[in-house]
């Protein structure tokens, strides 16, 4: 058996598995070993298993036996294994150090690096995996290396012609099960004369 995965915070009491013994007589279900640490409770008559207390995922995944015996001899008896896992949930969403940046550009400079934006995410694995990109671009003027996090200007700013202040709202996005967060961080680009 290889039941679903259960998130690392299922409660107490969540049902896991239904076992089921093909037998003429009615048997009685029970864990035989592997579940050390007392994560499930198995109903002795109907074979399903649920969760006993709160997952520790560092604990996981836990292989254990469920035995289904014979009501009226002992000795009669078969077991099956039983591997349960459990899923890393995605805790945090990445954070900028500081939600609002000021930065100069030159006008009539050429397509140039503007500035690094780093975003810390506290969960590890996939779930703190980041990929950054621009939610306003203000026409392509800006564009974002979505791994390096370093946001560029792609073309040259006329300081008389056009807007002298622009806003550039940048995320970082992990890679997170079951659903992915965003952090935010404003980037204000001041053309200079």
């Amino acid at each position: 058996y290889h039941p679903v995965p259960l998130s690392e915070k299922t409660p107490a009491d969540t049902f896991v598995v239904e076992i089921s013994a093909l037998y003429k007589l009615p048997v009685s279900y029970s864990i035989a070993s592997g579940d050390e640490k007392g994560y499930f409770i198995i109903h002795s008559s109907n074979g399903i298993i649920r969760t006993s207390k709160n997952l520790e995922l560092e604990d996981f995944p836990v292989n254990f036996k469920v035995r289904a015996t014979d009501s009226s001899n002992a000795a009669i008896f078969n077991e099956v294994e039983v591997v349960v896992e459990v899923i890393d949930e995605n805790n945090f969403p990445p954070v900028f150090p500081s939600s609002l940046l000021e930065e100069r550009l030159p006008e009539n400079s050429s397509a140039t690096e503007i500035v690094q934006l780093k975003a810390q995410d506290n969960d590890t694995g996939r779930n703190g995996f980041l990929t950054y990109g621009i939610l306003n671009g203000h026409g392509l003027k800006f564009r974002i290396n979505e791994t390096t996090g370093i946001l560029y200007s792609t073309a040259p700013f006329d300081y008389e012609e056009e807007p002298t202040e622009y806003q550039v709202v940048v995320y970082a996005e992990d890679d997170g099960i079951p659903e992915k967060k965003r952090g935010y961080c404003t980037v204000v680009i001041k053309i200079t004369d």
